[in-house]
């Protein structure tokens, strides 16, 4: 028999956040609102999610047609909408064939997957070993969290998955000893699992040259390189792949977050010399499903259609600008800005006595929602179509907030 008695919601979700005090109930654009009707505006767009804000008119359309046509059929079968997507995925990307999960955490387990197969196959080590860098972050499965580089998320949950090793990113005299090191008696290095741009870490970009140069050393030893591009695929920097910012191509990328435009989709995105996966290898009972991949597709078409990828660059450089702005007026507290187009981070200097999260704190109170990149950076991600009025709004209850705090 079902109990009908009631139940306080908040205690039946396991406690694994610690939520900020605001239930938002609907949204338009970049504008969300919440149970007690107050506007916001929201410049995290579900952790760079929301590709196209709330509540699109094209997502709505499409995925509403797809509704009432096919939602899931898993992948016994063709599924043309999966086609579809592949082919733009692959037209528009180094890449030469795609496969599709549920997230980013499984698009970097399935390469962490096929780094080590590539490891077997091509280079005849017995145990894989796969560099990452410090201060990285590339999901919360295990597989994944093993392979990020911030000690404070393994903390209850060892021991990690074997097989990771890290270097100090941007640090190419650290990266070269550290494979000097795995490979004096023989191969045992299968991938470079590393982040275009660090989101979760700190806003932290790469180095082009840096990252050419691990290229290089990839290539002389048949070493998988593998860019995850999680948070910064799907034109968040504006271009429509983080590899473009750095002139790096990759072996292979995972994505996710901004592919869905706000639903669940993921990718593992590979060249023809990557491959090396055969039937019964690796699986998704959803990933690709059509209602997924309906949404992607629409995600993709409207990228174009709007040409977001100019108004990204556009609104990072003016949010770049005035981020600085901000650190000119208050020296005490800020030590600068980074970042690429919609993907921006405000830092805090260390001795300042404010910390990211007091920041994002203070600018719920001036109805603007920021995310925090680690302890001492305010994290910007919002939707890629958000207009120059709203940029100006967002600097404005943003510098509101530092008044608070400071």
């Amino acid at each position: 028999m079902v109990d009908a008695s009631p139940v306080t919601p908040s205690a039946a979700v396991m406690g694994t956040y610690n939520r900020f005090p605001i239930a938002l109930l609907r949204g338009k654009g970049c504008w969300v609102w919440d149970d007690q009707s107050r506007r916001h505006l929201d410049a995290v767009a579900g952790i760079a999610t929301c590709t196209l804000g709330h509540s699109n008119r094209a997502i709505r359309k499409a995925l509403t047609g797809q509704l009432s046509k096919l939602q899931h059929v898993s992948n016994l079968y063709q599924i043309p909408e999966q086609e579809q997507l592949a082919a733009w995925l692959v037209k528009n990307s180094c890449a030469d064939s795609v496969f599709f999960c549920n997230s980013g955490a499984e698009a970097n387990e399935a390469a962490i997957k096929l780094a080590r197969k590539h490891g077997h196959q091509k280079r005849g080590i017995e145990r894989p070993v796969i560099i990452t860098a410090a201060a990285s972050f590339h999901g919360r499965t295990l597989a994944a969290v093993s392979a990020t580089g911030q000690p404070r998320y393994h903390q209850g949950f060892e021991p990690m998955v074997e097989g990771f090793e890290f270097f100090t990113y941007n640090d190419l005299t650290e990266f070269e000893q550290l494979l000097e090191r795995l490979e004096q008696n023989g191969p045992r290095v299968a991938a470079v699992l590393i982040e275009p741009l660090q989101g979760e870490g700190g806003v932290n970009p790469g180095d082009p040259d840096v990252m050419k140069a691990i290229r290089r050393h990839c290539d002389a030893r048949n070493i998988l390189l593998i860019f995850d591009e999680v948070q910064v695929g799907m034109g968040r920097t504006g271009t429509l792949w983080g590899y473009e910012q750095l002139g790096v191509v990759p072996d292979a990328l995972t994505l996710a977050k901004g592919l869905g435009g706000g639903h669940a989709v993921g990718a593992l995105m590979v060249r023809s010399n990557a491959d090396v996966f055969e039937p019964g290898d690796h699986a998704s009972t959803f990933g690709g499903n059509p209602f997924a991949c309906r949404a992607g597709l629409t995600v993709a078409s409207e990228i174009a259609r709007r040409n977001l990828l100019r108004n990204v660059r556009q609104r990072g450089d003016q949010l770049r600008a005035g981020l600085n702005r901000l650190v000119e007026r208050y020296p005490d507290q800020l030590a600068g800005s980074r970042g690429w187009g919609l993907l921006q981070g405000l830092v805090l200097k260390d001795d300042c006595g404010i910390q990211a999260v007091d920041v994002v704190k203070a600018a719920l109170e001036e109805q603007l929602l920021l995310v925090p990149a680690g302890a001492q950076v305010v994290r910007m991600v919002p939707a890629l179509v958000i207009s120059s009025r709203e940029v100006q709004i967002l600097l404005t209850r943003l510098e509101r907030a530092l008044v608070r705090v400071t």
